[in-house]
């Protein structure tokens, strides 16, 4: 076994995408969403996302129109989106498919089954949200999907965030 100093998946600097590369430079939160349907779970570590304030306010984010998420929150039309601190690092690997999770991601925690889908126990704050919109546009890689935010949830214990830059997770 070889222990790798960089990423073993990391394609060479010079083929790398510009454009992303630029996205990495931004800090960017670290959330998990999740969607359950007919017994079904599903999730994915999302960075690329925003919240915005409003009545109703909204979270709208890029998701991989192939991911299982995907397909569970269009069955679903519901979904959980939570913001991971720093004791949820392997948590945000598992679910971003880069670290493995004996028995599934799901087993990695506490859940709370919600009217929208499976909230993870212990994270700072959630929101349940409604699928605004089955046919989102396309948008580079994935579709940006808007989700009306029904429900949110606080924690009395802010827990501190994590942030993604430059393929590294740092908290603040």
């Amino acid at each position: 076994m070889t222990i790798h100093g960089d990423h073993p998946f990391l394609p060479p600097e010079s083929e790398r995408s510009p454009v992303r590369r630029f996205r990495g430079r931004l800090p960017s939160p670290v959330g998990l969403w999740t969607a359950s349907y007919d017994g079904e779970r599903a999730g994915l570590t999302v960075s690329s996302m925003l919240v915005a304030d409003g009545e109703p306010g909204y979270v709208v984010g890029m998701i991989d129109p192939e991911s299982d998420l995907w397909e569970t929150m269009c069955e679903a039309r519901t979904a959980v989106v939570s913001l991971l601190g720093e004791p949820h690092r392997q948590l945000a690997d598992a679910f971003g498919y880069v670290a493995p999770a004996p028995g599934g991601p799901f087993r990695m925690i506490d859940w709370t089954d919600t009217a929208w889908g499976p909230a993870p126990v212990g994270v700072s704050a959630w929101v349940g949200c409604k699928l605004v919109d089955q046919d989102p546009p396309e948008l580079g890689w994935g579709v940006q999907v808007h989700l009306e935010i029904v429900h949110v949830e606080i924690a009395a214990d802010d827990v501190p965030a994590l942030v993604h830059r430059r393929g590294r997770y740092v908290t603040i």
